[in-house]
């Protein structure tokens, strides 16, 4: 990802609703599928950790290491605190076989080129029963320059993550869109971003609202994600997958 985006990001992911809702998604699902074990005897990889922002929250269920391709957003990372730090690739991790008992990978799938490979890397790590959290965008319908501007390669249908999963050899527990709630608006949004001229470079969709907007839309998706932990969503500008390696 582009350095002045990584900075948006830096910026933004403490507060800004898209994050704050995407991260307590995340550790609610870990909350729910995670057995009871001492924290310091479980290994958690945020892989594509970005800025670092969820790494604190990640650290409550174990040791975190946190991998990004980029040394600029690992810096970011350093800003925040962080030390348990490592440059790699999705598809190149510089871990043992069957070392890791969480990975996930946050909007990381679409930045790589062979998505496969990378899944099949989480499953290389893994240990058996070990748990991986995906999220990546969805509905190719969407796409616009707001992909562009974050590097994207590709926005998923749930048949392709099904499928480069269960050919990792993992099994799939849950997959569901996710942030059906503002569908419409960001549909609408991207559309308005597709049809408008260019006059610089692409991007991004990342409008900062009020204060109390934006708690609004926060306090939205972590209802939807209250549901998300029961049942699925039928439509959605994200998509979530939650698998597990055989015993």
């Amino acid at each position: 990802m582009r350095p002045t985006e990584l900075d948006k990001m830096f910026q933004l992911e403490d507060t800004y609703w898209w994050f704050v809702a995407r991260r307590g998604l995340v550790l609610a699902l870990l909350r729910r599928c995670l057995p009871a074990l001492a924290g310091s005897e479980r290994i958690i990889l945020d892989v594509g950790c970005g800025t670092g922002a969820t790494l604190p929250g990640l650290s409550q269920y174990g040791r975190v290491i946190g991998l990004d391709s980029s040394h600029y957003a690992l810096q970011c990372c350093r800003k925040r605190g962080h030390r348990d730090l490592m440059q790699a690739r999705g598809e190149a991790l510089p871990i043992a076989d069957e070392s890791a008992d969480v990975i996930t990978a946050l909007d990381l799938l679409e930045h790589i080129p062979d998505d496969a490979a990378a899944v099949r890397e989480f499953a290389r790590v893994l240990r058996p029963g070990g748990l991986l959290i995906v999220i990546v965008p969805a509905c190719p319908m969407l796409w616009s320059e707001h992909d562009e501007a974050l590097d994207h390669l590709r926005r998923y249908r749930a048949a392709r993550l099904r499928r480069i999963v269960a050919d990792s050899g993992l099994v799939t527990e849950r997959l569901s869109p996710l942030i059906t709630a503002l569908l419409l608006p960001i549909a609408v949004l991207r559309v308005l971003q597709r049809l408008r001229p260019k006059k610089t470079g692409p991007q991004t969709a990342l409008i900062v609202p009020p204060r109390s907007v934006n708690a609004l839309l926060t306090a939205l998706l972590l209802l939807e994600n209250r549901w998300l932990l029961r049942f699925n969503l039928p439509v959605g500008v994200s998509l979530m997958a939650v698998a597990r390696k055989r015993r």
